[in-house]
């Protein structure tokens, strides 16, 4: 049985060695994710590139309050690098584990197609 385009379990079982700090690595990236203003960000920005506030707040229909906290939040967390021209931020992803993470989880079991969509996301890894 094929579970996720990312793991194929058809032949064997998934037999990864981890370390305690992996774990706790992973959930700090995936609480970093867990909200869907910072999913819907992260996805465009993973097709995108890089964006200003004001091309995400228009892509995303988020208001600029709202977006500025997740965009400063994610930031901080080592998810998105931001880059300043005149009074103009720029943002971008910064961890390409993030669109790793973010295509398996949206593409899984959808013949690598996003949910919701027929648009693939860009290998930016």
């Amino acid at each position: 049985m094929n579970v996720c385009s990312c793991i194929d379990m058809t032949n064997e079982k998934v037999d990864i060695l981890v370390e305690s700090s992996q774990f706790e690595e992973a959930a700090y990236l995936l609480r970093s994710l867990a909200n869907e203003v910072r999913l819907r960000v992260v996805t465009t920005l993973a097709r995108v590139g890089e964006m200003s506030v004001t091309e995400l707040q228009e892509s995303t229909s988020y208001e600029q309050s709202l977006l500025s906290h997740h965009l400063t939040g994610m930031r901080a967390q080592g998810i998105l690098s931001c880059r300043r021209s005149g009074k103009n931020r720029f943002y971008s992803i910064k961890d390409p584990r993030v669109v790793k993470v973010l295509k398996c989880v949206l593409t899984c079991g959808t013949d690598g197609l996003p949910l919701g969509g027929n648009e693939k996301l860009d290998d930016k890894t």
